[in-house]
């Protein structure tokens, strides 16, 4: 297990999710934006979960190929393959020319799809993981 860099991925990921959050709040919203930050997000939680055990991820955005990997260690990951295949629209091809039209509704699914994989019992395992790590490390 590899915590330490499990962690940073974990933490980054966060962030753009958070951001992806902040953005909805505002009164002119960016929702091409906020999916383009969600997507980003949970690309990390895979990511995260990849180098965990301790396998080095290949430099993608595409969700799907990044889910396969994680299947391949734990079919657990099956639980969220429909979800994952929504949110592999919103990549990096969002952020170029001729970009998709996204509604609010869709953002709102969006951002609800990204909780969930947030949320997802194998990621809360590992942050438990993480905090236990953190609390014994610290009390040396």
């Amino acid at each position: 297990m590899n915590l330490i860099d499990t962690k940073e991925w974990f933490l980054i990921a966060d962030d753009d999710f958070d951001a992806g959050l902040v953005l909805n709040k505002e009164y002119k919203k960016k929702l091409e934006i906020i999916c383009y930050l969600c997507s980003q997000a949970v690309e990390k939680y895979l990511k995260g979960y990849i180098v965990y055990n301790e396998i080095v991820p290949k430099k993608t955005h595409d969700l799907k190929y990044l889910l396969d990997r994680c299947i391949e260690i734990n079919d657990m990951f099956k639980k969220i393959k429909s979800d994952i295949a929504f949110l592999d629209k919103y990549t990096s091809d969002m952020r170029y020319p001729y970009r998709q039209e996204i509604t609010e509704e869709i953002t709102k699914i969006v951002l609800k799809t990204t909780e969930k994989i947030k949320g997802f019992e194998i990621f809360n395992k590992i942050r438990n993981e993480i905090k236990e790590y953190d609390r014994i490390n610290k009390e040396e």
